[in-house]
């Protein structure tokens, strides 16, 4: 799984968008080959990743907004996927 590092910021990747689609009800990230359908979660982290907020910004970000701690690992686990699948890329 890839790196990933608390300091950095990372963005959706060139030829990709993030946008809502009202025809799935969701958050979906749209590219040249396809489109992939976000659950909640994983669009509330990736809507978060701008390109320009430090990862642990957007950590406390979604711990104060959902009430909650210890999020790291997920949030982390989840844009390390995304990196890998091509949807991310550090900034």
């Amino acid at each position: 799984m890839s790196s990933v590092d608390g300091a950095a910021c990372y963005g959706i990747a060139p030829g990709h968008r993030m946008q809502w689609e009202d025809a799935q009800q969701a958050w979906v990230i749209l590219y040249p080959e396809g489109m992939v359908k976000l659950n909640d979660s994983a669009a509330e982290i990736l809507r978060r990743c701008d390109g320009t907020t430090p990862l642990s910004a957007v950590v406390e970000d979604l711990e104060r907004t959902f009430d909650e701690t210890g999020l790291t690992g997920d949030v982390h686990q989840l844009v390390a996927a995304a990196l890998e699948q091509g949807w991310l890329v550090r900034r």
